[in-house]
């Protein structure tokens, strides 16, 4: 065969044949051989692993995730309205589930705990042979369970991973990430800050003690820096700690009028609620109304931290209130079942599902190089962010980033978020040797067996 008729991941290009007399490579075969982990042969059936944390301080994120997960596979199997079926650019999800294979799917629980989560992943590809897993609500998991399925030649849809590592210097060849950055959040927010708060603040940081929250604060650290601000101290603090008085009292006592909390879920209700009541929001300092920041927020974490919330900025991936045709079909969607608006956690497991069931009819195969083939440098609109692009050379998703700031007099729990600013996707890009990204290096598309 000639070699123009592969593409660099090793896979045989659409309309490429074989030369007579030439045996292909077993993970080229279709799909109707097991050349790769858990190919689903002449099975009527494909199954799935939603891996969330439905215990322990990110539990809240994890079980919207999971309600997001179940309700993409109606709409793959053809329940329902269909969601972003609909909207997607993509036209080629019939609701005949995928490559006519009807969707079944298991659930894990990760307790937000790295080898808790690679264990339970493990355990979905070994015992109940899943093609796919998608979930997450931790770097740190995401970044354990991604390194799993690249050593097991399974495809995983990273969920709610903010880390600049997933796609940094942990970045894989079978991992793919739809949601955004710490790198983009500092981007986003840098300018709004400025505008807002002026160029004189000295920030004092509380940081999650693991890799999402160091490569956080570097990156709001740093877009600080950029717009005149000081940098205190940074605080590391335990995740899943409950109490922050500890951490939040010497605060009171060093000088700084902004307080920066690099904390997600349950964390950050608890760190905020507690320093809004060693009254830190109605101190004055350096001849300035002290202020604290959030820099990933999301719907649960706010409806969680009620009136606390009220002025806070930070930055999301998404959010129910845009009023682009892909957010509208998917809030009724999941509105209609769930009775209450989805978070944002719930829209990036709802958006990989679809993409990974797009990418294998692209692909014409469940082979996980012909996964990513079909996912890099792949392009797509209507699924809630406007243009987006997978890029290929990290596996990182480029669209519009959201700036957020609790609402003074929120009407209802689902009502306590504004969209200040859809940041342009132009200014959070950045190259892939960006030096919060460097040293990473994607290997090889493995498809295991």
């Amino acid at each position: 065969m000639s070699k123009s008729n592969f593409s660099r991941r090793g896979v045989l290009k659409t309309g490429a044949v074989a030369s007579a007399g030439l045996m292909l490579p077993t993970y080229l075969r279709a799909d109707g051989h097991t050349g790769y982990t858990n190919a689903p042969g002449d099975s009527g059936t494909v199954k799935i692993g939603f891996n969330v944390p439905q215990t322990g301080p990110y539990a809240e994120e994890g079980l919207d995730e999971l309600r997001a997960q179940e309700l993409a596979v109606e709409h793959l199997n053809g329940m329902g309205d269909g969601g972003m079926l609909n909207t997607f650019s993509e036209k080629n999800l019939d609701g005949t589930g995928i490559l006519g294979k009807k969707v079944e799917f298991v659930t894990g629980d990760t307790q937000t705990k790295s080898d808790v989560a690679r264990a339970s992943a493990q355990s979905m590809i070994q015992k109940d042979g899943v093609i796919m897993v998608n979930g997450g609500s931790s770097s740190g998991v995401a970044i354990a369970v991604q390194g799993l399925c690249q050593e097991a030649g399974i495809i995983f849809m990273a969920g709610l991973t903010h880390s600049n590592d997933t796609t940094g210097k942990d970045r894989k060849a079978n991992g793919f990430r739809h949601f955004f950055n710490g790198y983009m959040s500092g981007a986003a927010l840098g300018p709004v800050l400025e505008k807002e708060y002026g160029n004189e603040r000295n920030a004092y940081h509380l940081t999650a003690d693991y890799t999402w929250g160091w490569t956080q604060q570097e990156s709001i650290q740093a877009a600080t820096e950029a717009i005149g601000w000081t940098t205190n101290q940074n605080v590391l603090t335990p995740v899943g700690a409950g109490d922050f008085s500890s951490y939040i009292a010497p605060v009171l006592n060093s000088g700084a009028d902004t307080l920066i909390l690099n904390h997600y879920g349950g964390d950050m209700v608890n760190s905020l609620t507690q320093a809004v009541q060693f009254g830190l929001k109605d101190k004055q300092v350096n001849g300035k109304d002290f202020k604290i920041i959030v820099p990933l927020y999301s719907e649960l974490m706010a409806a969680g931290a009620g009136s606390n919330i009220e002025g806070v900025f930070g930055s999301m991936n998404w959010n129910w209130q845009l009023q682009d045709e892909g957010t509208k079909a998917f809030t009724k969607s999941f509105g209609e079942k769930y009775g209450f608006p989805p978070s944002g956690a719930a829209h990036t497991c709802y958006v990989q599902t679809l993409l990974y069931a797009d990418a294998v009819t692209r692909a014409g195969t469940f082979n996980p190089c012909g996964v990513v083939e079909a996912l890099e440098d792949f392009d797509f609109d209507g699924l809630g962010n406007g243009p987006t692009t997978y890029r290929g050379s990290d596996h990182q998703c480029f669209k519009d980033v959201l700036v957020m700031k609790g609402k003074e007099n929120p009407t209802n729990q689902y009502d306590t978020l504004e969209i200040v600013e859809v940041t342009p996707r132009a200014q959070v890009e950045y190259p892939d040797d960006h030096p919060m990204f460097a040293g990473g290096d994607l290997g090889e598309c493995n498809p295991g067996a």
